[in-house]
This record gives structure tokens, C-alpha cells and sequence, in this order.
């Protein structure tokens, strides 16, 4: 597509593939979100998204569940426990532990565009994103962040209006969402937020493609990401209606 001028500075977000969560494979015992995982990533020259959740101390650990049970032999809540502890908890399948976001960047080190997704227990508070963005502030290479959760996204314009930021959305048909008000969701499946969020880019679900507002959006020239594209037939479907695929299962050019 053609970027607007004023989008023409991120076609690094969407000049390579974006391995989602890393480049991982269970089966070869390379887990999501792990060192390992963007090693892969970074040894391929794809991009790398990933996760970040808050710590009980206020730090950004990469990991993407809200409870330790799904990826590790431990439970309970991330949020409950310090980064220092975290660092230790193991990854089941793989040699891999718990990384901070801080030993993320000194892994990368700018060699890879980093899509940092900021996860959000919808509750308004957002010193996650405030420390991700103190911790990138000195970062020397590509990245963006983005999040589900647009009060994330605006604080985020609010705090740090230079730092690249999107909103990652999708047609709002899922369970997750029914705990969340109904002006909340409204919101959400209409991108009504975006006034206030000011993204700079969009990441959508490719199911839920075309999509009228999505396509309003990026034939303004604003870049736009799908996910997660797990075969080559997907990717070529997907690319029809966005700019690059956040992928996971295969290997794109």
C-alpha cells in the first residue's frame, strides 16, 4: 500500500513477517515468550511480538497468561509474584525460564523490530505501560507497543506520545469480552476509541476481515497488522486486507 507522509516512518513494522510470541515450536521444545523462541526469531530476521505482564513489585515480565498454570509447573497469579522470583519459575517443555522485559531488550538489541503487546486486566491501571515505556526509553532499535484495552492505548499517548503504539482489536464476538460493560464493548467493536487513543497502527484479527472501519482506517495510510495467520493459503488471504501477518506453525517469506 501507499503510506500517508505522516505513516511513512513505520514501514519498518510491516517490512518483515512478525512471529507471534517468538518463533516457536512445542513439539521442537521452543515455547512461546521464551528466549529461546526470539533467538529464532532474530536468527530468521522476522520481527518478534510478544507479551508483557505486571509483576507484585512493578516490573514487566514477558509472559502472556494472567496464571503461571498453562506454561509452567507452578500457579496463581503473575501479578503476585516479585520479578525476581519469576525469573526462577521454569518453562514446562523447554530449558527455557521467565524472562523480564529488561533482559528482552539486551537479548535483541535492536536487531529485530519488537511488538510489545501490553496486557491489560481492564481495571484502569496502567503502571504496566508506564513501565514498559520508562524501560524502552533509552532503547536503541524498532519498536511499538500496543494493547486490547484502549485506556492503555491513550495513557500511552498521554505519557509518551512519540513511542510508536496500536490498538490490537478484533470484532468483539468472543466470551473474554462479556465480562466487560456494554458500553465498554460497544466501544471496542465500533473503534469508537480512537479519538483518544490516536494509534498509529491497527492489529486485527484476520477472521474478522474485511472489515469496513478497518479498511476505512488503512486507506488513510495507516498501517495494518493481522493475526495469527498459521499457514501460507491464510497469509495470502490475509494480505488482500492488511499490510503485514503476525504468524505462529510455519514459515513465511
Amino acid at each position: 500500500m501507499r503510506f500517508s507522509p505522516q505513516t511513512r516512518q513505520l514501514e519498518w513494522l510491516v517490512k518483515r513477517p512478525i512471529a507471534h510470541r517468538g518463533l516457536h515450536a512445542e513439539t521442537s521444545g521452543v515455547i512461546e515468550n521464551t528466549r529461546t523462541a526470539f533467538q529464532n526469531a532474530i536468527d530468521r530476521n522476522y520481527a518478534i511480538e510478544c507479551d508483557v505482564q505486571l509483576t507484585k513489585d512493578g516490573e514487566a515480565v514477558v509472559f502472556h497468561d494472567e496464571t503461571l498454570k498453562r506454561l509452567t509447573p507452578e500457579s496463581g497469579l503473575v501479578v503476585s509474584r516479585t520479578a525476581s522470583d519469576l525469573k526462577q519459575v521454569p518453562i514446562n517443555g523447554s530449558n527455557d525460564r521467565i524472562q523480564l522485559l529488561s533482559e528482552l531488550l539486551d537479548q535483541v538489541k535492536g536487531r529485530v523490530p519488537l511488538v510489545i503487546e501490553i496486557k491489560s486486566h481492564w481495571n484502569g491501571d496502567c503502571r504496566l505501560a508506564e513501565r514498559a515505556a520508562q524501560q524502552l526509553s533509552h532503547y536503541d532499535g524498532p519498536f511499538a507497543f500496543m494493547s486490547f484495552d484502549p485506556d492503555v492505548v491513550a495513557h500511552l499517548a498521554s505519557i509518551a506520545p512519540h513511542i510508536v503504539r496500536g490498538i490490537v482489536a478484533d470484532r468483539v464476538h468472543d466470551p473474554y469480552y462479556q465480562p466487560l460493560p456494554l458500553a465498554k464493548r460497544f466501544e471496542l467493536r465500533t473503534l469508537s476509541h480512537l479519538a483518544r487513543t490516536k494509534p498509529h497502527f491497527i492489529s486485527f484479527d484476520h477472521a474478522g476481515l474485511p472489515f469496513a472501519p478497518i479498511q476505512q482506517i488503512r486507506a488513510q495510510g495507516f498501517p495494518v497488522i493481522t493475526w495469527t495467520i498459521t499457514s501460507e493459503p491464510v497469509r495470502q488471504q490475509a494480505r488482500k486486507y492488511s499490510d503485514q501477518v503476525t504468524f505462529e506453525g510455519f514459515l513465511p517469506e
